[in-house]
């Protein structure tokens, strides 16, 4: 990996250093940014910058807008499960497809989607590795292949590998959900269970070797991802509190992603999942809920209560049918919403300026004076409230002094082709019509990683010949038994889920779903 300058000028016709407390942009005109050692060390104007630094290294120049790096606050996969064979089911069916997925290593995987982002302004990404099957070794060794490619690509990430202990299928455990299968499925079905079936203790120790390895990394770091509350046992719950609370590491959970998922934990707990969570000490500020499209008003009042979170995928609770999270209402309790692609954004692919227009519109509700995010709000939660779910905290999503020098320039020309009003505030312009193409350099730490389409560290053709190349590859046998297994357990993952759930919950009703 090459090493960014000592010290470098970043210089454009308009900064935007970040937000203030209020949510206000705060920008800097015809200025520069100072960057020393990876970090941002002064704003000011741009001839007062050229003169004390003449030597420095130059980016940027006239007609251009320099802005934090945007944060990925939620990703698993670099090739999309639909790419790979599996349609956009109902979230719940989508588990039972996706046991057809193509084979591909995980470096080339990680890289495809690294590559995507970064396009499109990613400076950091918050990897939440779902499974790796195995033993200890087979399972750090998959976890060692992503953050090496993170790091041969010059991202920031934060990693983590899911804590899981059960229900790996449906939300019911999997030796009773395998007897009822016909017997000539049990087989198959155990020995896949099998293959991701790792002791709690085991998974401890994956997670402590991890912390050791990555001690003092300036760009990749560890954070804790305890799965979900019907893939965990209260046993891993309060193991996940305790590992969170010893290491004071920020915590990550799919909650109440689906109707199912509302359903099971009030069959589990009898109410809330969020007070089951209190319980072992895990409501807390460390704590950021991906997903919540179904959290209850109290829900809502519970977290802005205990300071948590929440990190909406907006493409993927459309793709996946599991409803439109009420965002509005997160904002208006004071909660610090982050945004993440999750596993594919609605083009199929990892373009967060996209996803970031897909919040802006998804929650215009109806109305001349209902609510609706403004760009600010938006630019805010892809930034500043993204970086504060990850363990990089108040280093990042910002350009202040002593903010690590992550970043993107903007043509503005590009971004507004053939013609943009000049009244239009700038963030406007941006969040409404900043396509991929208008990116033209992304630093990390200082360091360029990628500039007019060409990446510094690493070679796309080579990366996007390899993967073809593999995946053109016929079926392998192990390959060939899963869409065998797919296709058979399917129907019998849908028969679980029939008349599953209350008719008040199921059935359809309001576009906004946080009434129950």
């Amino acid at each position: 990996m090459s090493e960014a300058a000592s010290t470098v000028l970043v210089i454009a016709d308009h900064i935007l250093e970040g937000f203030s407390p209020a949510g206000e942009p705060r920008w800097h005109r015809d200025a520069g940014l100072l960057i020393e050692a990876g970090r941002v060390v002064q704003i000011d104007d741009t001839q007062t910058l050229i003169r004390a630094w003449p030597d420095a290294m130059r980016h940027g120049g006239r007609g251009k807008i320099v802005t934090p790096g945007l944060i990925n606050a939620h990703h698993h996969v670099g090739l999309t499960p639909f790419q790979l064979g599996s349609p956009d089911h109902p979230l719940e069916l989508w588990f039972a497809s996706r046991l057809a997925l193509r084979d591909l290593d995980l470096r080339l995987d990680t890289l495809f989607s690294g590559l995507e982002m970064i396009a499109s302004g990613v400076t950091t990404v918050q990897h939440l590795h779902s499974r790796a099957p195995g033993n200890v070794e087979a399972v750090l060794a998959a976890a060692r292949k992503v953050t090496d490619a993170y790091r041969e690509v010059g991202m920031r990430a934060s990693y983590s590998m899911a804590l899981r202990d059960q229900n790996r299928l449906v939300y019911e455990d999997d030796a009773l959900f395998s007897e009822r299968m016909p017997p000539s499925l049990r087989p198959a079905l155990r020995a896949y269970f099998q293959r991701f079936t790792l002791p709690l203790a085991d998974q401890v120790e994956v997670f402590e070797a991890l912390r050791t390895e990555l001690a003092g990394e300036t760009r990749i770091a560890l954070q804790l991802a305890p799965a979900n509350l019907h893939w965990l046992s209260d046993t891993a719950l309060a193991c996940a509190a305790d590992l969170a609370a010893r290491h004071r590491l920020p915590v990550h959970m799919h909650i109440l992603e689906t109707p199912y998922q509302k359903e099971y934990a009030r069959r589990r707990t009898g109410g809330s999942v969020l007070d089951h969570l209190a319980r072992f000490g895990l409501l807390n500020a460390q704590l950021t809920i991906g997903h919540g499209v179904w959290m209850s008003e109290d829900d809502i009042r519970s977290c802005a209560a205990h300071g948590v979170r929440i990190c909406h995928n907006c493409s993927s609770n459309f793709r996946l049918k599991s409803g439109i999270a009420p965002v509005n209402r997160f904002v208006a309790a004071g909660i610090p919403v982050a945004i993440g692609i999750d596993e594919a954004g609605i083009n199929d692919d990892r373009d967060m300026l996209q996803e970031m227009r897909m919040v802006l519109r998804a929650h215009r509700e109806p109305g001349i004076d209902a609510p609706h995010p403004s760009s600010n709000a938006v630019f805010r939660m892809a930034t500043e409230h993204s970086a504060g779910t990850t363990p990089f905290g108040q280093r990042i999503g910002h350009l202040a002094p002593g903010a690590e020098a992550d970043l993107v320039i903007f043509d503005y020309d590009r971004i507004t082709a053939p013609y943009q009003d000049a009244d239009t505030p700038l963030l406007d312009v941006i969040v409404h019509r900043a396509k991929t193409g208008a990116v033209e350099t992304v630093m990390v730490a200082g360091d360029v990683i990628y500039h007019e389409g060409r990446f510094t560290h690493i070679d796309r053709d080579a990366v996007m010949e390899d993967i073809r190349e593999s995946l053109s590859r016929p079926l392998t046998a192990q390959e060939e038994d899963r869409r065998v297994l797919a296709a058979a357990v399917f129907p019998h993952v849908k028969a679980f889920y029939d008349r599953w759930l209350p008719e008040d919950l199921g059935a359809p009703h309001t576009r906004y779903n946080s009434r129950g």
